[in-house]
């Protein structure tokens, strides 16, 4: 039975975990409805663009969160140090310690790469570009802020990957907690 949902922005949690699971290809009209519990005719009310909509909703979703809740304290905290400790801790919980796909990245690596290329590369750019300006901030060289930044956001992303194929979290808090060592030069 159909169920009815006030807001479009009602609906984005649950097409992530659709797409999570069963990636942009996977994620049939018909799977999407008996995870939402919308009839098609109510998905294409919300999304009339249909599944590429959804997905583009979902990545928008997602950007805003990392924008308000990882980017934006990287760029605009006054303590860069605690900005970067706090970004492993909201990231560790955004990923639910390795234990949730990074949709963006999913995408990323996914025959719909293409198909959301600039989306994709915006968000890891900005995650880089914010995170050497924190680290720049916190006394790293320019280049060495660069180089750190990319090894830690590309660290993030294959301790996910990681965490999860051996079905480990701890892997994904070890391999973090390396980074924010490095991050912040106590390593």
């Amino acid at each position: 039975m159909a169920r009815t949902v006030a807001e479009r922005s009602d609906v984005l949690p649950l097409l992530a975990e659709v797409f999570r699971e069963h990636g942009y290809e996977g994620a049939s009209l018909s799977l999407i409805s008996k995870a939402t519990g919308l009839g098609k005719g109510s998905l294409y009310h919300f999304f009339p663009g249909g599944k590429e909509e959804m997905a583009v909703a979902v990545l928008a979703e997602i950007d805003g969160w990392f924008e308000a809740n990882v980017f934006r304290p990287l760029r605009e905290t006054n303590d860069p140090r605690a900005a970067v400790a706090t970004m492993f801790a909201t990231t560790a919980e955004y990923f639910r310690s390795g234990r949730r796909v990074c949709l963006v990245g999913a995408l990323s690596l996914s025959d719909a790469r293409d198909r959301f290329a600039g989306r994709l590369r915006d968000y890891f750019a900005r995650w880089v570009e914010a995170l050497t300006a924190a680290l720049a901030r916190a006394g790293h060289g320019p280049e060495a802020a660069g180089a750190i930044a990319e090894e830690a956001v590309g660290g993030i992303q294959g301790a996910v990957v990681l965490a999860r194929a051996l079905d480990r979290p701890d892997v994904f808090e070890q391999i973090l907690t390396g980074l924010r060592a490095r991050c912040l030069g106590t390593a």
